[in-house]
This record gives C-alpha cells, structure tokens and sequence, in this order.
C-alpha cells in the first residue's frame, strides 16, 4: 500500500496518539525514520489495558506496526513492554520476527517509572538522546503506543474509525475490569459498569495515579485519551495533592523547599543529560518571577512525569504542579526556549536512580489495588455519549452535524479545519443528536 494512502486512511479514521497528547497519527506517519518503536510499556502504575491487549490482539498490534513502518521507510521496528506482562511477551513472541512479521522484534523493559515516556524509551532501545524540547523524529524514531497501532491497522485494513477507547478502571469500585467504551461515555457509567464505587464519599482521578487529572464533573465524557479511571478515597494522597490551589503550592514551594536536590537528581530528563533542574527552579520563585529567566523557561521541557512531587521531595511540596503552571504562563506569553546544548550525554547514576514501580506504589499508597483486572467483554447498553470536538492536541474539529440530525455509529461528526493540525471526530453510537457546541450528545 502507497503511502499517500495510508496516511489518507489514518486521516479519515482519526486516529490519534492513544497513550498521550494525542497527537493526530496521520501526521506523525508523514515522516521518514529508521525505527518505529510500539509503545507497550504500561508505564503509570494500575494501568493495565496496553498488557492486555497486547496478549489478546498481537496480531492487530504487530499489523499496525508494519504500516507505520512502510508509511514511514523504517528498516526496523520493535515492540517495547516490560518483561513483568509475561502473558503478553508469550503472545508476542510466537509472532515476531516470522513471516510478515520478519523485520519486527521486542524489546524487553525493566519494572521503573516512566519507562512508557517517549524520550526515556527511545534511549532505552535505541541509545539516542532526544534533544531538549524536541521529539523522536530528530533521532530517526517515531513512538506509538499500542492502542493507537491497532486503531492503525483497523482504519486501514477495515475502513472502522476511532469511535471506542479500551482503559481500566479500578482502585475502589465493586469489580476493577479493563473495559472498551464508546467515546463520550460519562465517568459516572463507567464507574456503574464496574458495579459502582466501593464507597460514599470517594474522587476520581482520569488517568494514571501521577500524571492523571482529578475529575469534578462525573458527567465528564472519556475521550479517545483516557487510559483510566482510578476510584480513591477523598483523602487519599493522590487525590489531595492532585487539588491543591496552583497559586498556594508556588508559595509554599517558595517557602519551604530545602534545596536537597532529590527532584533533579532523580529527574528523568536530567538523567538523560538535559538542563533541567526542578530544584533550581523552586529556589527562583523566591525571588525571581521574571519570564523571560532561563531558569523559569527550563519548565518548558518538564514531562510532568510527577517523580519529584509524588516520589522524591522530602517537604512533600509539588515541583510538577509548579512547572505546570509556569510552563501554561510560558506559552499563554508565547514565550519559547532557545535550545543550546547540541550534545547530549546521560548521567553515570542513571541506571541506578531508576523508580522501581513497586516501591513507587508502596508510596502512594495503592499497592492494594494492584489486581491485574480481567477484560470486561460483554456488550454495553449506553443510552447517551457526549464526544468533544476536542481530544487532540491541535485545532477543535468543526462540527458536521446539527441538533436533530439522526447519525449512524461511525459517521463522521467533526471535520479537521482546513489547514489546520487536527483529527477526525466520529459519532460513537448511533441515535439523535441533543446538543451541538464543544462537545456534540446524541442519545441512543
């Protein structure tokens, strides 16, 4: 298959990336590299749907691996998952390097957070230091997570778009399960699939346990870039560090951190040589709040990986909650990093700072809901959805449709605007459509 054409097909899936930003596929396949890394990993804690999929679908999987690397003139590719999934590297292992399949092999992960992130991955396979601020395409890669891969291989091979997400939901509900839901499924019915929550008074977080986001509203829909749904005691430790007011956590940080230096040595990416240092930035907000400070403008090429918050400041103040907000100020100002280093060179302790996930999850606290839930297969009756037109990084779609119009599961619902960064949105179930503004209802 030319690659105009399977770009073209991606486009009109709308296909995104699955395990991040959501970055719009078709646009990543545009490229031309020599590795296409499957991103496998399962890199939060108590996400699990990347595993399972991996042991139930390789094929899909390994499919969407061959297109990326025929679109993109890769010579090699590799899936990346940690040795621990034992269920999905037999699965895969029966399938690799054979056949079709022959130019494809797998990488083997060690148990440590954020092994999952894009940078700290392309460095484990491949020893290339992405540069600061930069993505896997300057070093001759390109990352997909696994979810995507297979949505991949269904908008190519079978003409199906992106209308359902797989993710897991777990931590205090009735039955944690990995679940497929249509787009646009409130928090509230997931959490009801699950047999509902376990108690009265409990927060939600949407996403992993340290780069998730709390939910306030449990009408928010999922999108096509929730990974998971974690039920959790209101006081739990994630829950409160995850709702503190931003403008209260950059005075406290200024107030009480103690320059140990625990978040930038065990920083991922100052580990893999670049400039930045969480606590040299800490110790400025005490006294200089000036923009246009190299320092201040480091935040930019924070991952918000959460290391130096949920693991190791001893004072328990927020170094990523407060590059966070430095990093929205920044690019409100539209205020980029000049980059200067040119040459990359990983620290000597780096192998032995890495955050083994075990312990990581002895410290927030959720060791007991490591379960490795089963897959939830049976049908789901959902009655309504509501689909933003915004799940991607990029542009909103541009809506298709008008309140009353009737749509079929699939129809296209949002339009890319023209010549704009962006993706398809389709309607994930058939019926009526409520309500059309940033996010378009329709009942069943």
């Amino acid at each position: 298959m030319k690659k105009d054409e399977i770009i073209s097909k991606v486009r009109a899936g709308g296909v995104i990336g699955a395990g991040g930003a959501g970055f719009p596929a078709h646009v990543k396949l545009n490229a031309t590299v020599e590795h296409v890394l499957g991103n496998g990993a399962s890199c939060e804690p108590l996400l699990m749907s990347d595993p399972c999929l991996m042991e139930n679908d390789p094929d899909s999987i390994l499919r969407g691996l061959q297109l990326v690397m025929d679109c993109t003139g890769a010579r090699q590719g590799s899936i990346c998952l940690k040795g621990k999934h034992q269920g999905a590297m037999d699965a895969l292992k029966k399938k690799v390097g054979k056949g079709s399949f022959k130019e494809i092999d797998l990488f083997e992960l060690g148990d440590f957070y954020p092994a999952g992130d894009e940078q700290v991955l392309v460095y484990e396979v491949t020893k290339r230091i992405v540069p600061e601020g930069g993505i896997p395409l300057q070093v001759g890669a390109v990352v997909s997570n696994v979810e995507t891969l297979i949505n991949i291989k269904r908008a190519v091979d079978e003409g199906i778009p992106v209308t359902e997400r797989y993710l897991t939901v777990t931590g205090e509900v009735l039955r944690p399960m990995i679940v497929k839901v249509p787009i646009g499924i409130s928090v509230k019915d997931v959490i009801a699939l699950a047999g509902g929550a376990t108690l009265d008074v409990y927060r939600v977080v949407m996403g992993g346990p340290m780069m998730g986001q709390v939910i306030h509203d449990m009408s928010a829909p999922v999108t096509k870039t929730t990974s998971g749904i974690i039920v959790l005691p209101a006081n739990h430790n994630i829950i409160t560090g995850k709702i503190k007011n931003p403008e209260q956590v950059r005075k406290i940080a200024a107030t009480i951190c103690c320059q140990c230096t625990r978040c930038t040595d065990l920083c991922p990416r100052k580990l893999l040589g670049h400039r930045l240092e969480p606590h040299k930035i800490m110790r400025s907000l005490g006294w200089d709040t000036n923009l246009d400070s190299e320092t201040l403008q480091d935040a930019l090429i924070c991952s918000e990986c959460g290391i130096c918050e949920k693991y190791a400041c001893p004072m328990m103040i927020s170094p990523r909650e407060v590059n966070a907000a430095i990093k929205r100020e920044l690019l409100t100002n539209g205020i980029k990093r000049s980059v200067e280093k040119k040459e990359y060179r990983p620290s000597n302790f780096r192998d032995m700072r890495r955050i083994p996930t075990k312990r990581l999850m002895q410290r927030l606290g959720i060791s007991c809901y490591d379960d490795h839930p089963g897959f939830f297969e049976t049908e789901i009756p959902i009655s309504e959805v509501a689909i933003p037109l915004k799940q991607h990084l990029g542009a909103p779609s541009v809506s298709l449709v008008s309140k009353g119009d009737h749509v079929i599961k699939g129809d296209v619902i949002g339009e890319i605007p023209e010549s704009a960064l962006g993706a398809r949105v389709h309607a994930s179930i058939s019926g009526r459509v409520t309500s059309v503004g940033d996010v378009v209802v329709i009942r069943g």
